[in-house]
């Protein structure tokens, strides 16, 4: 063999270097093909939980009762949680947790239960008496009295006392005013009848009427509630079981006693 075909033979066999470097060159491309592969994950998943984050806030802001009882839930939690750690730890719970409010806020927070407790005892019917002064109670609370429209007047008819002679205006030493009545014909008294002369506005007529349809629903439905009807008839029992009991006897005898009940209605029964 020539040199020459030696020299072709030892060209012509693969770089021992070409064959190391393709496998490397092929994992460094799957790397950064999984590189990709995550950043695009990653950022898909930042998008999804931003949209998410931005609807979850805009539907708390849009609903307040989903927020109060998310608020309740967190506060509950919370307090059981302080609650087991303090008891865990052989600590007095009540005395702990009291020393973060003062007395004033204690004492404000003990009358708002006592009252809370009164208020709960007193939902029950117990007498006539009771019920009227709970009617007249919740009618204070909703009562909205204009105090604007009361000044004005009451400065009115200050005003015209005075200018018709009948109330006097002194300034005292403090530099006080005072009305002085001088036949005592500007201040109500009991014999005053002065208030029949008053003429209210549609507004509180309404609200007068309003008021009095309200307790008549209130009436009805409390009747319904206890299975009174408008057309029930004469009141034959003391109790809802003697009711039931009348009823069932009425189904099988009324129709033998209605003559005696119809000569009692009449009076004619001997």
């Amino acid at each position: 063999m020539s040199s020459s075909e030696t020299l072709a033979t030892k060209d012509s066999k693969p770089s021992p270097t070409t064959d190391s470097t393709t496998p490397v060159t092929d994992r460094t491309e799957d790397r950064q093909a999984r590189f990709k592969a995550l950043q695009a994950r990653a950022k898909k998943s930042a998008e999804r939980n931003l949209k998410e984050a931005a609807a979850e806030s805009q539907r708390l802001a849009t609903d307040p009762n989903l927020l109060s009882s998310l608020s309740r839930k967190q506060a509950f939690a919370s307090h059981n949680l302080l609650k087991a750690d303090i008891d865990a730890a052989g600590e007095d719970f009540e005395r702990k947790r009291a020393w973060d409010w003062t007395i004033e806020e204690s004492e404000k927070w003990d009358k708002r239960m006592e009252k809370k407790s009164k208020h709960r005892d007193d939902v029950a019917f117990q007498d006539y008496r009771q019920d009227s002064r709970k009617v007249y109670k919740r009618q204070l609370r909703e009562m909205k009295p204009d105090v604007e429209r009361y000044e004005k007047e009451k400065a009115d008819a200050v005003q015209r006392a005075a200018l018709s002679g009948g109330l006097e205006i002194v300034e005292t030493d403090d530099g006080e005013l005072v009305a002085v009545d001088k036949n005592g014909t500007f201040y109500s008294t009991a014999d005053s009848t002065g208030f029949v002369e008053n003429k209210p506005d549609r507004a509180a007529v309404d609200r007068l009427v309003t008021d009095l349809r309200k307790a008549e629903e209130s009436r009805l439905r409390k009747r319904r509630d206890r299975g009174k009807g408008d057309d029930d008839g004469d009141v034959t029992y003391i109790n809802d079981a003697n009711k039931k009991f009348n009823e069932r006897l009425g189904r099988f005898y009324n129709k033998y006693t209605a003559e005696i009940r119809d000569s009692f209605e009449r009076g004619t029964m001997i």
